[in-house]
């Protein structure tokens, strides 16, 4: 019968129900006891069955890993019964300099501030705490100072696969408002 799920498929399907945070492959084949070779088949063939329903779900890569999420288009009519899981409140100048690590990771508090102008070891304090940043590394300057770039629950909250899909940075300046006609 078309549509129906096989063993294999359900397992996956439940592994990825289960799963709290995005799973690798090789996580999702011990979780439903398959080959690493089937799973990213059956992925793809669990999103063809959800497509193929107009199912409220859909497996997105994210962080390295998968995991089963709502449609997006689902948001503000979920919004209404359940709070979103990540809920990120940030002061601007926080916004501003998690921008600046994520575009230019691996990167130096030194060159943030240069760029930001004014001292972030603070904020830079405050997004470590948060878990959306963290030292990956030692420059070969003098007194070795720390390397910042995002972490994996950094991905996670932006529901992005890995640091290459950031959005253009270009792409993602609003747009200039377009000019107003006023009547006399």
């Amino acid at each position: 019968m078309p549509g129906r799920r096989t063993e294999e498929l359900a397992r996956l399907e439940a592994a990825l129900f289960a799963a709290t945070e995005p799973l690798t492959t090789a996580q999702l084949a011990r979780q439903a006891r398959l080959p690493v070779h089937l799973v990213r088949p059956l992925l793809r063939e669990l999103n063809r069955l959800y497509d193929a329903d107009r199912s409220a779900f859909h497996v997105r890569p994210i962080a390295g890993g998968w995991q089963l999420v709502t449609r997006r288009s689902l948001a503000p009519w979920l919004a209404r019964f359940c709070p979103p899981r990540h809920t990120l409140k940030l002061s601007p100048a926080a916004w501003e300099t998690l921008a600046i690590i994520a575009y230019r990771q691996p990167i130096m508090r030194a060159d943030i501030e240069a760029i930001r102008g004014v001292s972030c070891g603070d904020v830079i304090r405050q997004l470590v705490e948060k878990g959306l940043v963290r030292i990956v590394g030692h420059h070969d300057s003098l007194g070795r100072p720390a390397l910042y770039g995002t972490t994996r629950y950094f991905l996670q909250v932006f529901g992005l696969p890995s640091i290459k899909h950031l959005p253009d940075p270009e792409q993602a300046r609003a747009p200039a408002p377009s000019p107003r006609q006023h009547s006399p």
